[in-house]
């Protein structure tokens, strides 16, 4: 089936700010139709007059008045179709921003089982179909279907069987479109699903790019790529097996059938005398007008194909609910915030379905102003622990609670100004100094980004870029060495003065000197603020107050990390003797 409910429910949703230019493009739509309609009449009463000895003058009159709305329309026209590329692109980059949007507000839950390829493609390459559908329904399909509408009208008036014979092959000819139509929309949504599918395998291998010529991967990815193409190309053709029964419906109906009809209709008026010479060319003329706007409405509908199935795959993006509630509307307040967790259990879904569990009954009570080292093995749990913290996933069962307020229970902005949390792997955009120590937001004063920058050592080099805060840093932090990229991580950080702040396994990939720097730094961040550790390092774990250890999603170790020190008993006490690795092997 077309899906006409959803191409009206997105046409009136993303117009409507629109309207007036709209309006604007509906007047130009109909005085076109107006001058194609009057024109042939012109025509017809030229050489009616000149067949009966008319006047030069008035022949005159006649053929400067059918110049005229000649230009008319082609000047209306071209107005008409910027004023549709206007709307329809206007229109579509409203939907592209709220799709973008929307899975930006999704839960990772859901991104884990989608690749950022497949998104762009999604979010882009879909939407890019609804905009040619946008820029081409109003003023080719229905424009081309008031025209025919117009012209059937006018053949009535000059004829009724005429007329009548007319508006059957019209009906004919939008019949087997629609019915094509019909058939070949799931051949392109399947294309455009194979299309996202390519998206997503070359978005994820051109990021890897490194790894993969250094483990000598080329040749297989390449094989892989193949694959892809292969699987890929049956779609293609099949999809484009719709565009080619639409073409081959329009010869068929128009060259053959059409033509055949309009030479009896005209021959037939004249042997009956109930047409004249101008009468019949008036005939043919408006007969060869309805060409041109049903093939404008086949070329549509080729259109229609890929934006049907746009439109399907933008409307299941768009249908998809956050797993997370953000509903809240709770403040944390200021200063270091308490952190509790009562019976947390947690396991990752994957397609609706629960994996194994990765923390199990996780009790825990961290005084404001405290800092907890975490340690434990791969796959302990550290991590999810600290997305738990931030919220980027809801507890299977417990509650996370910050100042005694639920996490749930908190406002999503108070949340993300109270918590930061900064990983190994620091996220860089293509922007200036400014934009990536700010996120792009406005407000902040120069002398306070200063300030953090000198705080944490990066005065010197900031101070030494060619523009200084407005030099433009390239994306994934090319040009910048780790600990540099680091500490702009933290300067961020500092500047929204959370009351919680995670480091996770922030300084792991540093060389020794690198990382004293950054030690530094993390003495000043966590000042004033409690603070969760995940550590890769025991050294990490030194200025913590606390240690939590876990292994296979529980605790098996918590308590003072002086007490734990001193208890020879301890697992901690064996980490500091025997080093870390030796004890969580």
């Amino acid at each position: 089936m077309i899906p006409v409910r959803a191409y009206l429910r997105l046409l009136r949703r993303y117009l409507r700010p629109w309207r007036g230019r709209v309006a604007v493009l509906a007047l130009l739509l109909g005085a076109g139709i107006a001058c194609q309609a009057v024109n042939p009449q012109l025509i017809r009463a030229f050489l009616d007059r000149a067949m009966s000895g008319g006047s030069l003058g008035g022949l005159l009159t006649l053929a400067g008045g059918f110049t005229a709305l000649a230009v008319g329309h082609q000047a209306l026209n071209v107005a008409a179709t910027y004023a549709a590329e206007q709307v329809g692109w206007r229109a579509t980059n409203e939907l592209r921003a709220h799709l973008a949007e929307h899975v930006l507000h999704l839960d990772m839950a859901f991104h884990k089982g989608h690749t950022p390829g497949e998104l762009i493609e999604r979010i882009d390459g879909d939407v890019t179909t609804l905009s040619e559908f946008f820029a081409s329904f109003v003023i080719r399909v229905l424009g081309n279907l008031i025209l025919v509408l117009a012209v059937l009208g006018l053949l009535w008036r000059e004829s009724r069987w005429v007329g009548l014979t007319m508006t059957g092959w019209a009906l004919l000819v939008l019949a087997g479109m629609l019915a094509i139509q019909t058939v070949a929309l799931p051949w392109w949504k399947a294309m455009r699903a194979r299309s996202a599918e390519f998206f997503g395998f070359l978005g994820e291998q051109l990021a890897g790019t490194e790894d993969v010529r250094a483990s000598g991967g080329v040749p297989f990815m390449m094989h892989r790529f193949t694959r892809v193409m292969r699987a890929w190309l049956p779609e293609q053709v099949r999809a484009r097996l719709g565009f080619a029964a639409l073409w081959g419906w329009s010869i068929l109906t128009y060259l053959i059938v059409g033509m055949a009809l309009i030479f009896w209709l005209g021959w037939q008026g004249l042997q009956a005398g109930t047409l004249t010479i101008g009468a019949v060319y008036l005939v043919f003329h408006y007969s060869d007008m309805m060409r041109e706007p049903l093939e404008q409405i086949r070329q549509q509908m080729e259109v229609l194909q890929k934006a049907g199935a746009g439109i399907a795959r933008v409307e299941e993006i768009l249908a998809i609910r956050p797993r997370l509630d953000e509903s809240g509307t709770a403040s944390l307040p200021a200063g270091p915030l308490p952190v509790d967790l009562r019976g947390v259990q947690f396991a990752y879904q994957d397609d609706g379905a629960n994996g194994e569990t990765v923390l199990e009954d996780i009790d825990l009570a961290v005084a404001p102003g405290r800092v907890v080292g975490v340690l434990g093995r791969t796959g302990s749990g550290k991590s999810t622990l600290a997305r738990l913290l931030t919220r980027l996933y809801d507890p299977a069962a417990g509650e996370v609670l910050l100042a005694g307020v639920p996490l749930s229970a908190v406002a999503p902005e108070s949340r993300r100004a109270r918590i930061a949390m900064v990983t190994q792997e620091v996220q860089l955009f293509r922007g200036s100094v400014r934009d990536n120590l700010t996120f792009f937001a406005s407000g902040s004063e120069d002398e306070r980004l200063w300030e953090v920058l000198f705080s944490l050592g990066l005065g010197d080099w900031a101070a030494g870029l060619p523009a200084g805060l407005d030099t433009v840093l390239e994306t994934g932090s090319a040009g910048l060495s780790a600990g540099q990229a680091q500490l702009l991580a933290f300067a961020r950080v500092f500047l929204r003065d959370p009351g919680l702040v995670i480091l996770d396994e922030a300084s792991s990939r540093l060389d020794p000197a690198t990382e004293a720097l950054v030690e530094r730094a993390v003495d000043r961040l966590l000042a004033g603020r409690t603070g969760v550790i995940i550590a890769h390092r025991l050294a990490t774990v030194e200025r913590a107050d606390d240690i939590l250890i876990l292994e296979a999603g529980r605790v098996v170790e918590w308590g003072e990390r002086a007490a734990l020190a001193a208890d020879p008993d301890s697992r901690f006490a064996r980490l500091l003797r025997t080093g870390m690795e030796e004890v969580l092997a």
